[in-house]
């Protein structure tokens, strides 16, 4: 079949997508991947599969997601395709509207609760709009899949879809463990908020390693000014969008890695963070948040330090437990090498088949 899958995302730097339109095009399908043009997107990154970015003038905001969802509508008009895959809600409109005007199938792919984001349920009137949105949309999405059971769950109770689940699991690839010559803390993903910034930024003040953030977001200059704000230049170093390839490096040689989020909205706190596994992969041990999807992975292969509330204290005594407890950090490291042999995007890529087969 020919599927086009339609992201917000720049293409170069979403690595969910790629693994997906990657196992699709080896099952046999052509794949394009529609995605944004960022003001200072570097050319992109050939890959086995089609890639599209559309031109923005706006780069954030209400603007912005009128102009993406206007200009998807027309590029899929005119797009060969058999399948349209929206991928979470702030595409769903135009894949949901063309692929009833050319009678197309049509997929959703929810990498989010979309309405229960931080940033969203802390908006009443922007909440409201998205929530529209959603149940006018996804109830007309039969064929989908998401990251996790606990979102499976909630699609299944509001909006009665059955959907699969497809992991963000990392390729599972021979590695050589290569030597951490420095004890260095990372973080790897968008820097948006409900991501503990607030916390994570000043405990850096308690804690003797570098932080490195490698990402970009809504958030982005905010953290920057609470850094210099806390006079912690020296300490916490931002690397901005950092491409895949360049992105593996670091992880491989990081001592701990980050997934904090906040739970304001049930996004967050039903979440499975793509980090959460390249961390694994890497044998990074982490600091992560209690929450059911990582506390069921965790009962089974510990590889993280839990913390029930992302407050200064828990971070602080998280960071300095796997810092100086040599003996506890290679403990989970050793398990991280266990658990990507099942959390591995192999096991996840037997579903993502089966759900474009059974269209």
């Amino acid at each position: 079949m020919r599927i086009v899958c339609c992201v917000t995302t720049d293409v170069n730097f979403d690595q969910r997508m790629r693994r997906i339109c990657t196992t699709l095009t080896d099952a046999g399908h052509d794949v394009m991947l529609i995605g944004r043009r960022r003001k200072q997107s570097q050319a992109i990154v050939p890959q086995i599969f089609q890639q599209k970015r559309l031109p923005m003038v706006f780069q954030q905001g209400k603007l912005f997601y009128i102009e993406y969802n206007l200009r998807l509508f027309f590029a899929l008009l005119f797009v060969k395709t058999d399948v349209i895959c929206a991928i979470d809600l702030d595409s769903i409109i135009p894949c949901l509207w063309v692929s009833k005007l050319r009678n197309k199938k049509r997929v959703y792919d929810a990498h989010e609760l979309f309405c229960e984001m931080d940033e969203i349920v802390a908006r009443p009137l922007i909440y409201k709009v998205w929530k529209w949105i959603e149940r006018y949309a996804v109830p007309q999405f039969k064929h989908g899949y998401t990251i996790g059971k606990c979102y499976a769950n909630e699609f299944k109770k509001m909006y009665g879809v059955d959907y699969e689940i497809v992991r963000n699991a990392t390729v599972l690839r021979e590695t050589v463990e290569a030597p951490r010559k420095e004890k260095f803390i990372l973080y790897q993903g968008a820097v948006n908020e409900g991501r503990c910034f607030e916390q994570l930024i000043p405990a850096m003040r308690e804690v003797d390693a570098t932080l490195v953030i490698c990402g970009e977001g809504n958030y982005y200059n905010q953290a920057k000014a609470l850094v210099k704000k806390y006079n912690l230049q020296h300490k916490i170093v931002f690397k901005g969008f950092v491409q895949p390839k360049d992105l593996i490096q670091y992880t491989q040689i990081a001592y701990i890695g980050i997934t904090l989020f906040s739970s304001v909205g049930l996004s967050n706190y039903y979440s499975m963070a793509n980090r959460f596994f390249d961390y694994m992969h890497a044998n990074v041990p982490q600091i992560c948040m209690k929450y059911p999807e990582y506390e069921q992975v965790n009962a089974t292969y510990e590889i993280a330090f839990l913390v029930d509330k992302p407050t200064e204290e828990n971070i602080i005594l998280a960071l300095n437990s796997l810092l100086k407890n040599t003996s506890y950090h290679k403990r989970l490291s050793d398990n991280c090498n266990e658990a990507k042999k099942l959390y591995c995007w192999q096991q996840q890529e037997i579903t993502l088949r089966k759900v474009y087969e059974n269209l």
